[in-house]
């Protein structure tokens, strides 16, 4: 299977997805939801707010494997 028979991507590639996410991904995300929120003709404040609130969380949802023990130091570093 590679990676040390452990399930799931590497700290190395979960490090550099997360960079991708952070510096693509979400940037794009921003401004997708952005267009959609200006599509909706200005709702009231408190909406919009609640809006970009739900949105801003829910974006991170499906990646949160990638982005668990990134600060962290290096776990495979140990092996060596």
């Amino acid at each position: 299977m590679g990676g040390g028979g452990k399930p799931g991507l590497s700290y190395k590639a979960r490090r550099r997805w997360s960079l991708i996410l952070l510096l693509i991904g979400l940037p794009l995300y921003i401004v997708a939801v952005v267009t959609i929120v200006n599509w909706l003709d200005r709702p009231p404040i408190w909406l919009e707010l609640l809006v970009y609130v739900g949105l801003g969380v829910l974006w991170a949802l499906p990646f949160k494997f990638v982005f668990r023990g990134v600060g962290q130091a290096d776990p495979d570093q140990d092996a060596d």
